[in-house]
């Protein structure tokens, strides 16, 4: 305390960072601010990206992205990566920034080129994608691989994709699982997804039920809404798990989307009561969601057609019929 009142910038920031932390002080965003800020305005790059993420995330001070980007730049323009890459991240995204890919392109390369992980994986999908730069897949290879090899479990299920679908390097099923894998133990939802698919289908591994169940609960139980429904799907039918209609339902309703699912258990009493009024109610959010859904609109067809759940009406059932032909 007594060196960053004295005006020691790198002393200002440490007290900055303890504040933001909570590490032997009570937590304090403001005061974090406060402090990033006195060491910021002494051109500590550090403090400069640090004040620039609190402005970019409404930190400690009302969320501001022309504050971010300013400090974020005057970081940068110092050589920091960390900044170069949260400075591309505006350009590329439309942060008070008139987006400009190239520009993007410019920062992440700076910071790719000091071996900063996440900014080559930025740069590995610009190439990817032909964002400010032409599409070349190979270039993408190689920046995802120089990230995939610190660590970075967003390009290492970037770099599994590669060798899934042959784009910038030879087709390679076994690698691609390698890679998956790589992201898949570190969280990565999307890796778990595609690690459990693999597993499923036999794809550069022995076919394996169980191991694609295990890996698609890690991504359901993260949040993922396909995981969750092919879940529900796999207690559905009994996929990998033994038969739990309760379990179904349970993983269907988390999906938020699986309407025509959880109203055909309603109808059924699958996992739930039987209950006609609460599967017609599915039905019609399902029709909601997707008014071309045929399945869904051919069993509440049924239920007009034969007074389950509603009064019985014929021709309201051909109306529901008729509405997608």
């Amino acid at each position: 305390m007594c060196c960053a009142e004295q005006g020691d910038a790198e002393a200002q920031f440490k007290l900055g960072l303890r504040y933001y932390s909570g590490n032997g002080v009570e937590q304090d965003y403001t005061l974090a601010v406060e402090w990033y800020r006195k060491s910021a305005e002494q051109g500590n790059v550090t403090a400069q990206n640090e004040l620039g993420s609190c402005y970019c995330l409404g930190i400690g001070v009302e969320k501001d992205y022309a504050q971010a980007v300013a400090w974020f730049r005057k970081a940068a323009e110092q050589g920091y990566a960390t900044a170069q890459n949260n400075l591309g991240v505006c350009y590329e995204n439309v942060r008070s920034v008139e987006q400009d890919y190239a520009q993007a392109v410019e920062w992440y390369r700076k910071s790719a080129e000091q071996g900063y992980a996440t900014a080559q994986c930025n740069l590995g999908n610009c190439y990817y994608h032909g964002r400010g730069v032409e599409q070349d897949y190979t270039l993408a290879v190689e920046w995802y691989r120089k990230s995939a090899e610190q660590g970075n479990a967003t390009a290492q299920n970037e770099l599994g994709d590669c060798y899934y679908y042959g784009r910038g390097v030879e087709k390679d099923y076994a690698q691609a699982v390698e890679w998956y894998r790589k992201a898949a133990e570190q969280g990565n939802v999307d890796a778990q997804c595609s690690l459990g698919n693999c597993y499923r289908y036999g794809f550069g591994v022995k076919r394996d039920k169980a191991q694609f169940v295990e890996w698609l609960r890690k991504a359901a139980e993260q949040g993922n809404a396909e995981a969750q429904d092919e879940l529900g799907d796999c207690y559905y039918y009994g996929r990998g798990v033994g038969k739990d209609y309760a379990q179904a339902v349970e993983w269907y309703r988390k999906s938020n989307r699986c309407y025509k699912e959880i109203g055909d258990c309603y109808f059924e009493g699958k996992g739930v009561e039987q209950d006609y009024a609460q599967a017609v109610a599915y039905y019609e959010k399902a029709i909601a969601e997707s008014k071309w859904d045929r399945s869904a609109r051919k069993a509440l067809a049924n239920c007009y057609k034969r007074g389950l759940g509603v009064e019985k009406d014929k021709a309201k059932a051909k109306q529901i019929l008729k509405e997608v032909k």
